[in-house]
């Protein structure tokens, strides 16, 4: 039966019903097409507006990037001055703590630019330290004498082929879930702590996340490769463990070059020879000759503020030799140089006179400074406390 059926409707009524059938239909197929197209329209400004605000986000980027690569060559040249000066680097009491102000470095456009120095020399250089050094190093942060010579004893095989374990650690690396060997180099990185036997149990809590002990060696070892610490800004903990001052010595040195405590008055002070030390210290126990007073590895941190845009670069810095970092590559147990460890060919002959020239520009530039590390838009770690007072 038609829906238009007479059903006991007026002619007119009936009439109305009909024509205002597929009005009434064209109009719902209206008003679901107008809906379509207010969702297409809304995801198509949502993406526009992610699109734009991701291409705003990346050109500001590129021009804090150039502020910043500008205040660390202002940086650099400030630091080269003051190197030439004082035969090398000792402290930023010397003068060099504020190298943009020193020199009136104004940031273009109103920006700002915050800069700070930590001394990666002032820890304990991992690539040089022994077993006995990394136990003395756990027993300062309390650990047993068995757990430290333990952990030190699994740490050193795990950066040396062919290591004699002198405790009851036997780590079987090839044995796991996931087998896996012992590198036979210094770490690359903290997260390698993971991976040894008995350190893990150290450094790591329960829930396998990395503990207060995992943030001391972070904060006290560094990974670089440099002969001695500096000891005008060396680490508590590293005074105690690698210099074998007792805690009224450490308090004393580190109250002297900070300007803390008895030397408030005057200031963060220096070193220029390790020697000079003894009148701080009284001269009588501890070694001093296990530190330098010049700076071997220099972490530059820099922050540069547009509005409420920023752009961090931190990067390391060393001159001459004084500093390096690990190799890339371990050795072999034999000592022979595997398929990874070949050297690469030799790159080609330039195709023109012009890069060789370039070329022979560039090693003829003698620029003073080597960049160990550089890192851009990673979290800038805040100081550490201060270790609580013995």
């Amino acid at each position: 039966m038609s829906s238009c059926s007479p059903n006991r409707q007026s002619p007119i009524a009936h009439r109305q019903f009909c024509r205002a059938q597929p009005r009434a239909s064209v109009l719902v197929i209206v008003m679901i097409t107008i809906l379509f197209t207010a969702f297409a329209l809304v995801a198509f400004i949502e993406k526009a507006g992610n699109d734009l605000l991701v291409e705003h986000r990346e050109a500001q980027a590129r021009r804090l990037r150039m502020e910043a690569y500008s205040a660390l060559e202002v940086t650099l040249a400030v630091l080269e001055d003051f190197r030439l000066a004082t035969n090398g680097l000792h402290s930023p009491a010397e003068g060099w703590n504020d190298p943009l102000g020193f020199v009136g470095y104004t940031p273009t456009e109103d920006r700002t630019v915050e800069i700070s120095f930590d001394d990666e020399s002032s820890k304990l250089s991992l690539p040089h330290a022994n077993a006995q050094i990394l136990s003395r190093l756990f027993q300062v942060w309390e650990l047993s004498v068995a757990d430290a010579d333990a952990a030190a004893d699994a740490l050193a095989g795990w950066m040396k082929h062919g290591h004699t374990y002198t405790t009851a650690v036997t780590p079987d690396y090839d044995r796991g879930a996931v087998p896996y060997e012992a590198p036979g180099r210094p770490l690359r990185s903290y997260r390698e702590l993971a991976a040894i036997e008995k350190v893990r149990e150290i450094f790591y809590g329960e829930d396998g996340r990395p503990n207060e002990l995992w943030r001391r060696f972070a904060d006290n070892v560094s990974l670089l490769d440099f002969a001695k610490p500096n000891l005008n800004a060396a680490k508590p903990d590293v005074l105690r463990a690698l210099g074998q001052f007792d805690q009224t010595q450490q308090r004393n040195l580190t109250d002297y070059t900070s300007g803390q405590g008895s030397y408030r008055t005057q200031g963060p002070a220096f070193f220029q020879n390790p020697n000079e030390a003894d009148r701080i210290t009284g001269g009588t126990g501890g070694n001093s000759a296990a530190f330098v007073t010049t700076i071997s590895a220099l972490r530059i941190n820099l922050t540069v503020h547009d509005g409420r845009s920023q752009f961090r670069l931190s990067c390391v810095v060393t001159t001459g030799n004084a500093a390096k970092a690990v190799q890339t590559q371990a050795t072999s147990a034999t000592g022979k140089p595997s398929a990874t460890t070949t050297p690469a060919a030799p790159p080609p002959p330039p195709a023109n006179p012009s890069a060789t020239a370039q070329n022979a520009a560039s090693r003829n530039l003698n620029y003073p400074y080597t960049l160990l590390e550089i890192r851009e838009n990673d979290e800038i770690s805040p100081p550490p406390p201060p270790p609580p007072q013995p």
